[in-house]
């Protein structure tokens, strides 16, 4: 097989290698993908830069999710079967044009759903419904903070909270993409480069609070959003993007660690808020049975037009540089795909 191999932490141009690897074998309850296409997310630019720490060592093959054909299944497995268009949730390996992945992170998809599309539903948009659905139980008519709206789990997040009937406020960082979620329906639209989301909230926002925030962002954005938080209020963070800045400096590094703010449970008992962290990563090793069903939760809706998920790029295999300096100068919406073009 072919792979786009991660050779070193560097920009994407000199980071990756195409190499010819050996074959991977399907062992009892995994899956073997040949893969169409694969999906992009901000943990791939955090791997590249060396500031991922569940990255495995160099070199290594990384991406988290893959579209294509079941060539075979391990055994005990019934969902799927040679043949099937499927995506997979892979942790790391899906830049390559075979992969295996436990069979928890598969589900079929329909034969017309496009590459894009169907990316998007094993990490965005199941990290976007384990956030909504089940870390928190989004309410009807609650107050929703969206940070980078316009992303991949931005925009599953705002389409999610607006099936709940919940108001939605986005930030983003462009008036582009004001009008891109705008367009989607979000309430609220805050350009983050031309006013303090604090602000807008304050003066938007009931009593200028919010019930819920999910937040990509890390660093100080949790600290002031923590004080943005209504009674009852949950944060929810999935990201630290403010860390992933191009030189691995130290002190960079400590500084936006400690802007996230240090807190003690007694802050949580007197206002009845809550801080839950997500880590999808984390949920696929432990709990494979949650993983699965929010795949096949995200699947279903996606097929039905409930979920809808925004395709902002399709690359070549030869483009993978390009489509990875696009997304982490946060130049895309939505998701972003490299086909292999077999």
């Amino acid at each position: 097989m072919k792979a786009a191999v991660l050779v070193k932490n560097a920009n994407p141009e000199q980071a990756f290698e195409l190499r010819e690897m050996p074959d991977p074998t399907p062992q009892a309850n995994e899956v073997l993908v040949a893969v169409q296409a694969f999906g992009l997310n901000f943990a791939d630019v955090m791997a590249m830069r060396g500031l991922y720490q569940d990255c495995p060592p160099l070199p290594t093959v990384i991406g988290y999710e893959t579209v294509g054909i079941v060539e075979q299944v391990g055994s005990g497995i019934t969902h799927v079967a040679a043949g099937d268009r499927v995506v997979a949730f892979t942790r790391f390996g899906a830049y390559a044009t075979k992969v295996v992945a436990r069979a928890e992170g598969v589900v079929k998809i329909p034969e017309t759903m496009p590459n894009g599309v169907a990316a998007a539903l094993a990490t965005q948009y199941c990290t976007a419904y384990y956030a909504a659905c089940v870390a928190i139980n989004l309410q009807k008519g609650e107050h929703v903070l969206i940070h980078a709206a316009a992303g991949g789990v931005g925009t599953a997040l705002m389409q999610l909270a607006l099936r709940a009937g919940c108001t939605v406020y986005g930030t983003v960082g462009s008036e582009e993409k004001i009008n891109l979620i705008t367009q989607h329906g979000a309430h609220h639209a805050i350009n983050y480069n031309k006013r303090n989301f604090v602000d807008a909230i304050k003066e938007l926002a009931p009593n200028g609070k919010v019930d819920v925030i999910f937040d990509a962002v890390g660093g100080s954005s949790v600290r002031k959003g923590m004080g943005l938080l209504a009674s009852g209020g949950r944060m929810v963070c999935y990201g630290a993007a403010s860390m992933s800045q191009k030189s691995k400096n130290i002190f960079k590094t400590i500084k936006s660690a400690a802007e996230f703010g240090i807190y003690h449970p007694a802050q949580f008992m007197m206002r009845s808020i809550s801080l839950i962290g997500v880590n999808m990563l984390r949920i696929a090793d432990d709990q494979p049975q949650i993983l699965q069903h929010c795949l096949q939760q995200v699947t279903q809706l996606a097929a039905e037009g409930i979920l809808q998920p925004i395709v902002g790029g399709v690359y070549s295999i030869e483009k993978l540089p390009d489509a990875i300096n696009q997304l982490e100068n946060r130049q895309t919406v939505g998701k972003v795909v490299v086909e292999w073009g077999n």
